[in-house]
């Protein structure tokens, strides 16, 4: 495959590879579309696209940011059915996009990326597939996402149970449930909404969670036939309620990143829902948190603990032992007989980029690289890794508000890179270490200040108790930090032969 080709305006155009189409994949694409350059592929393991909306296809699947504001601001959707939008809605979203702006004739399906690794003396990344394909590129940009690889849980036996079993990222829709007595490990927001979706069809329902959730309601419903005629034939109604919900949202990060007490009011919605939907005290007793509000992610459901609330759902909090082939058994010794198990544990979110191998200059290893806990400046780049750039990387996600809007910040981060790249003249652009580990350190000192540290467990902290997730602050003040590129950033390498 040719590393580059002529580009719209005669200059050179970096062939660009892509890997995932999520919603980081296709807002690059289409950014790249707007921008006449059509010299770039998208590798995508599955069979289509929608990353995290194709996967999880669990019953109740739905957003927790409002509809509006989970969009592309450059694509708005005026006929949402609903304020929080559901996994079906939100897909078919996604793929009118990628129809509208002619993307899947860039998109090779079914081609899952092993590895990649970087040449320095052709300033080319040499990915290879999973089926043994190599496709060279000058720019790469990773868009896999933090929530791709399902977690499961480290219980000695789950190979030996003979019943069903599957995560939630992988829902196995042949089973039925119904009559069954099921169990669920995990209480995490994939949990929170599938949970009450099967509690009327099965027999028994045991929940084994080692702490309650923080959950408080969700302010959904449907839009009315008037509201999405308003927002279609009056385009600044549909922009000014997108304006309400991002600065509703926005003042949110205070109480995460700076002010912790300000989560208190939220506290008291959520004891006040328990006490209020759940009558058996000794359940309300297991579901009450036992670490700060925001310390994990913030959940919002209205139907969690009516469902909680069932006289055949049962709420284990012994840890589990084993299991063997028809039960679980736990510390106690207590055997639970069920005949399916789903497990809401989560993703490997810390995790970045894996299964991929990705090596860069010298040989380093990425993983190697990480070795005490992701990082990358500005969350897109990282040293020794030239012109690899990471969409929803190391310190990008959110607590409070759409990531889809950080997505939009760092494509346009990543289109100046690219444009300094149509340079023929210009090898590769490598970020400098130390203004990564500058920007690292500022990072970690931030997080000291946030709820995310406050001693609980979460997926946002890795073993080392590194918050390698989170942003630490507003998203318009991400936006305006990568509004511009400082070449002073980078060392540049000029291409053989070039004078530069």
């Amino acid at each position: 495959m040719a590393a580059t080709r002529p580009g719209p305006d005669g200059p050179t155009t970096p062939h660009i590879v892509i890997i995932g189409t999520g919603f980081g994949g296709l807002g690059m694409a289409m950014q790249l579309k707007r921008a006449g350059i059509e010299s770039f592929t998208m590798l995508e393991k599955a069979g289509s696209i929608g990353g995290t909306w194709r996967d999880n296809t669990y019953p109740g699947a739905a957003c927790d940011v409002q509809s509006h504001l989970y969009s592309y601001s450059f694509e708005p959707k005026s006929d949402w059915t609903r304020k929080f939008g559901l996994q079906p809605e939100i897909r078919s979203y996604m793929e009118s996009c990628a129809t509208k702006y002619g993307l899947h004739a860039h998109i090779r399906f079914n081609q899952e990326v092993a590895s990649a690794e970087f040449d320095k003396t052709s300033g080319l990344w040499v990915i290879q597939t999973a089926g043994g394909e190599a496709i060279h590129a000058r720019v790469l940009i990773s868009a896999v996402g933090q929530l791709n690889q399902p977690m499961y849980p480290k219980i000695k036996g789950l190979d030996r149970f003979r019943g069903e079993a599957f995560h939630s990222a992988r829902w196995n829709h042949d089973a039925d449930l119904t009559g069954k007595s099921v169990a669920v490990i995990g209480t995490g927001a994939s949990a929170i909404q599938f949970v009450p979706q099967i509690v009327p069809k099965v027999k028994e329902l045991k929940l084994f969670q080692r702490s309650g959730a923080w959950v408080i309601p969700k302010a959904d419903r449907p839009f009315t036939g008037f509201e999405q005629w308003l927002f279609e034939t009056v385009p600044m109604t549909d922009r000014l309620y997108r304006g309400l919900i991002y600065w509703k949202n926005e003042v949110r990060a205070l109480g995460f990143t700076r002010f912790g007490g300000l989560l208190e009011a939220w506290a008291w919605l959520s004891r006040r829902s328990l006490r209020r939907q759940v009558r058996d005290p000794a359940k309300r007793e297991k579901l009450t948190p036992k670490y700060k509000i925001g310390c994990k992610r913030l959940l919002i459901s209205n139907d969690w603990f009516p469902a909680m609330d069932q006289d055949h759902v049962d709420i284990v909090t012994d840890g589990i032992d084993h299991v063997d082939e028809s039960a679980i058994v736990t510390s106690d010794g207590q055997r639970h007989e069920v005949d399916a198990i789903i497990y809401g544990t989560g993703f490997q979110a810390t995790e970045f980029l894996t299964p991929m191998k990705i090596t860069g200059l010298d040989g380093v290893d990425l993983n190697t690289a990480w070795k005490d806990g992701a990082e990358a400046y500005k969350g897109m780049s990282v040293s020794g890794f030239p012109n690899l750039f990471i969409l929803y990387g190391p310190n990008t996600n959110l607590a409070h508000s759409s990531i889809i809007f950080m997505l939009e910040a760092q494509v346009r981060y990543v289109m100046q890179c690219i444009r300094m790249l149509l340079d023929p003249g210009l090898a590769f652009m490598n970020v400098k270490m130390s203004e990564q580990r500058k920007y690292g350190e500022q990072m970690q000192a931030q997080l000291k200040r946030s709820v995310w540290v406050a001693g609980c467990n979460s997926w946002y902290v890795n073993e080392t108790g590194k918050v390698t997730n989170n942003w630490p602050g507003f998203t318009f003040s991400f936006r305006l930090m990568t509004g511009k590129l400082d070449l002073q950033d980078y060392e540049l390498q000029p291409a053989t032969g070039s004078s530069r």
